[in-house]
C-alpha cells in the first residue's frame, strides 16, 4: 500500500524547494499515485533551457519501491529511449532505497543529463552516436531539445494576451497556462469552469 502521508510530504518538500531547484511534482489527477514531474534542461548542457516533463506513477509498495518514471517530453539522451522515454537509471531500478525521495530521484534524472553513461545505454543508436559522432550528439539532442522541450515565450506571451482580453486576470491565466503545458485550449476550458 502506497504511503499517501509520506507523498504528501515529498510533494510540500519539491513546492518548497522549486525557487532553487526548478523541479517541480504535481499531481495528475486525485490519485497521488500519478504524478508529473518537471526538470529544467542543466546548464551548460544540450538540454539548457528545455523544460522536460516526466511521468511518475507510484507502485503499490512506495516507497519501499522506486517510482516508475518516464521522459513524456521527448529528449536525445544515450540512457533515455528516444521513442518511448525510458530511463535506465539504477536508483529507479535496483539501486532505490526507501530513504531517496521523488526530488531525490528527478535530481539524478537532471544529474543523467549531465552525465550520460554511453557504456549502460536504453537507447543503442543515440548512445553509438554519443561515442562515434560527439558533436552530431550535440547538435541533435540540442535541436530537439529546441523543438520539444522549449515553449516559445512569444507564442505564450500572444497565449495570455488573447486569454486576458476575453476578461481573464493575468496572473490566472499563466498559473492555468502552466499548468496544462501552454495548451490555450485546455487552459479556456479550465478558466470558463
Amino acid at each position: 500500500m502506497i504511503d499517501f502521508a509520506r507523498v504528501q510530504k515529498e510533494l510540500q518538500e519539491c513546492t518548497r524547494d522549486i525557487e532553487a531547484s526548478g523541479i517541480k511534482v504535481s499531481p495528475k489527477s486525485d490519485s497521488l499515485a500519478r504524478l508529473t514531474g518537471t526538470i529544467p534542461g542543466p546548464i551548460g548542457t544540450p538540454y539548457e533551457g528545455g523544460s522536460f516533463e516526466i511521468d511518475i506513477s507510484l507502485p503499490d509498495g512506495y516507497p519501499f519501491e522506486p517510482p516508475k518514471m518516464k521522459f513524456v517530453t521527448k529528449v536525445w539522451h544515450p540512457n533515455i529511449s528516444s521513442q518511448s522515454g525510458a530511463i535506465c537509471l539504477d536508483i529507479l531500478k535496483d539501486q532505490w532505497s526507501p530513504a531517496l525521495t521523488l526530488m531525490t530521484a528527478l535530481l539524478s534524472v537532471q544529474a543523467l543529463l549531465s552525465s550520460p553513461e554511453p557504456d549502460d545505454p536504453q537507447d543503442a543508436v543515440v548512445a553509438q552516436q554519443y561515442l562515434k559522432e560527439y558533436q552530431t550528439f550535440v547538435g541533435t539532442a540540442h535541436y530537439w531539445t529546441e523543438t520539444f522541450a522549449k515553449a516559445s515565450s512569444l507564442g505564450v506571451e500572444e497565449k495570455v494576451q488573447k486569454l486576458v482580453e476575453m476578461g481573464f486576470p493575468e496572473a490566472l491565466v499563466r498559473s492555468t497556462l502552466d499548468a496544462v503545458g501552454g495548451d490555450e485550449n485546455l487552459a479556456l476550458e479550465r478558466l470558463c469552469s
